[in-house]
């Protein structure tokens, strides 16, 4: 096992899938991986794509739109006008179809994310050096992540990381262990600005060309529990990753 330290630097949750999302000083980790993370979501309803989630990659105005946990247990969806909406509001789906261009409805999935039980982690390290490598600022909410740690780990050394990786933040236990956890790969979603105004696709080809299309690591909670900004990290390689 190879061992690296550090600690959470930021705690990411995204209540809409493909909405922008809310920064967090702590938040609940369980077998469904963040709770509350990409627990709702829109869906088309365009009569050759009926019952589709609708994603940034169809709208990119999605990203015009934020989502956000208020007071109840549903998120607030705040519109790019600044207009606050609560999920079960009338007038929502509307409002959203005429800003998406589309017609669609919502979907609430009891908490269970909509890519299954996992979560995203990204490195300072990686990051930095990406910036440095395209010459220009490279804005975290492009991924998507849940936590974002900084270790002592080298630049891109999540990029091998393999089954029998483990990272401890806080309470919280996560595994690299199959069944569509490891490096990350990303789609198309990264290459927009996070608020949708403009898409940058020499990121994309950047990170195909010189890193496998890889950015950040897919794992699993293993142990449930609470991470707080801040928290210690502690990351263990598998041998042979």
């Amino acid at each position: 096992m190879t061992r690296h330290d550090g600690s959470l630097r930021r705690l990411l949750r995204w209540p809409v899938k493909s909405l922008r999302g809310e920064e967090l000083r702590e938040g609940l980790f369980d077998d469904r991986g963040m709770a509350g993370d990409r627990a709702y979501s829109l869906i088309d309803g365009r009569d050759a794509h009926a019952g589709k989630v609708l994603t940034v990659r169809q709208r990119p105005g999605m990203l015009h739109w934020r989502g956000a946990y208020g007071a109840g247990n549903a998120p607030e969806l705040t519109a790019p006008d600044g207009t606050v909406w609560k999920w079960d509001e009338p007038g929502l789906t509307d409002a959203l179809a005429r800003s998406l261009g589309t017609p669609l409805s919502l979907r609430a999935a009891d908490g269970q994310q909509d890519r299954g039980p996992t979560v995203l982690v990204t490195f300072q390290a990686s990051l930095l050096a990406l910036e440095e490598e395209l010459g220009a600022p490279v804005d975290l909410l492009r991924f998507r992540p849940n936590l974002h740690l900084d270790l002592d780990a080298p630049a891109f050394a999540e990029e091998r990381w393999g089954p029998g990786t483990t990272v401890t933040v806080g309470e919280v236990d996560l595994a690299v262990a199959g069944n569509h956890t490891g490096p990350c790969i990303r789609c198309a979603v990264p290459s927009w600005d996070p608020g949708g105004r403009e898409r940058w696709p020499e990121l994309q080809k950047w990170l195909i060309q010189e890193h496998e299309n890889k950015f950040g690591v897919i794992m699993r909670v293993t142990r449930p529990g609470v991470v707080r900004l801040g928290d210690r990290s502690v990351v263990e390689v598998a041998s042979g990753s």
